[in-house]
């Protein structure tokens, strides 16, 4: 029976339990979008979610109060610059979990915990589909036909450099490595 037990202990003492979620919510507010296990991240949104109602109200008190839980001077200053203007009309849900499915190790179930406001296939009416063909799908650059005229005549100089300095090498001496034969296995 769970009779009383108001928020998940994670398996940590309230210290180790309270840097943990500090920390967690530094980086989310700092990256926007985190990758963690779904029990953490339930247990950050409720964390994170007051601070962010908080910090809506620019003033030396509420920044003093969102700083004894985050402990990061970037962390307040980007929630109050950058995050409380973009939320001021919302009157909560401020971060959504997609989870992500099992991690390898020990099927933890996995999630990505973000800031609604911040992911821009959603916040500006693109679908997800319409977003992900905007990027280019490799890390190739993408050549015209002018430009394979162009490295066709550069091709063969490199080819007549590198048969070249295959003459050089077989000059040398340097014979191609074969396998040893072995008597392993035979008998005497």
């Amino acid at each position: 029976m769970r009779h009383n037990k108001n928020y998940n202990h994670l398996g940590r003492q309230a210290g180790h339990r309270k840097a943990l979620m500090s920390n967690m919510a530094s980086s989310l507010i700092l990256h926007k979008r985190i990758e963690t296990t779904l029990a953490k991240a339930k247990a950050l949104r409720m964390f994170v979610e007051p601070l962010v109602t908080k910090s809506k109200e620019d003033t030396t008190h509420s920044r003093r109060v969102v700083f004894s839980y985050l402990k990061q001077k970037e962390a307040v200053t980007e929630l109050f610059r950058t995050i409380a203007p973009k939320i001021a009309e919302r009157n909560g849900g401020y971060t959504r979990i997609l989870k992500t499915g099992f991690r390898l190790g020990d099927a933890a179930e996995m999630c990505i915990i973000e800031f609604v406001d911040f992911n821009e296939p959603y916040t500006l009416g693109i679908a997800p589909a319409a977003a992900a063909e905007a990027k280019p799908k490799t890390r190739r650059s993408r050549k015209k036909s002018t430009d394979a005229v162009e490295d066709a005549t550069v091709v063969e100089g490199e080819k007549k450099q590198a048969q070249q300095a295959a003459r050089n090498v077989a000059a040398k001496g340097a014979a191609p490595k074969v396998a040893k034969k072995t008597n392993v296995g035979k008998k005497m």
